[in-house]
């Protein structure tokens, strides 16, 4: 490796062989694997015998040590950032790092790879032309200020979701967008058990009310009728 940067490096988000060939060679040659949870990407490095030194790099850190390790990479030390599941900065940890990298002139260079929402926006059934990524809905405050401005928008729209907020989630677009608003909701993506369900906000709420999900969710919503 000439040159020290920083890599972003996507990681499965349950099937362990959707890693790719090239994300396993530079997870085995820099020096320093940024990660999200140790245990969980212990796990995920040791499937590929990659023996790389891992350092915890998570939203409860980050700020205290952005500074600390551009300057490291500037220094000449190659890092690699990954998450539990997915391409770092979507929804997790790594905006404030590549920040920090690019205002300091640090190369970053990402690697393409799994990220949840684009198989289920896919998948859906739904317009996947244009599209709108809200994340992750405020739990408390703004949520129901944000729920009345998307449910305004004309594009499809994409949801990460708990399962044990879906319910609430669902009545919510009921509420907000109308009952016959199309939505398919899609959980354990690349795992044994996926499933993607669509229909009507008020036909999944009744059968996630009847059935309780499980598993990491992604919802994709229809957007407003123009």
């Amino acid at each position: 490796m000439d040159t020290a940067k920083l890599y972003l490096v996507p990681t499965p988000i349950g099937n362990l062989e959707d890693m790719t060939f090239r994300a396993v060679n530079i997870l085995k040659s820099v020096q320093v694997i940024l990660t999200e949870d140790t245990r969980t990407s212990g796990r995920l490095l040791k499937h590929y015998n990659i023996e790389t030194r891992m350092q915890p790099y998570h939203q409860f850190n980050e700020h205290k040590v952005v500074t600390s390790l551009v300057r490291r990479i500037a220094e000449g030390e190659s890092m690699a950032l990954i998450t539990d599941a997915g391409t770092p900065g979507i929804s997790d940890p790594g905006f404030l790092l590549v920040r920090a990298c690019v205002e300091q002139g640090v190369e970053v260079e990402t690697l393409p790879g799994a990220t949840a929402f684009v198989p289920a926006l896919v998948n859906s059934g739904l317009p996947c032309d244009k599209f709108y990524f809200e994340g992750f809905l405020p739990h408390k405050k703004g949520r129901q200020t944000r729920l009345k401005l998307l449910a305004e928008m004309t594009v499809t729209l994409v949801l990460y979701e708990s399962p044990h907020r879906l319910e609430k989630t669902l009545a919510q677009l009921v509420e907000f967008f109308g009952a016959d608003r199309q939505v398919s909701v899609s959980r354990e993506l690349t795992k044994l058990f996926e499933e993607t369900r669509r229909g009507t906000a008020e036909e999944l709420l009744k059968h996630f009310t009847e059935v309780p999900a499980k598993g990491e969710i992604v919802m994709v919503i229809e957007g407003k009728k123009e």
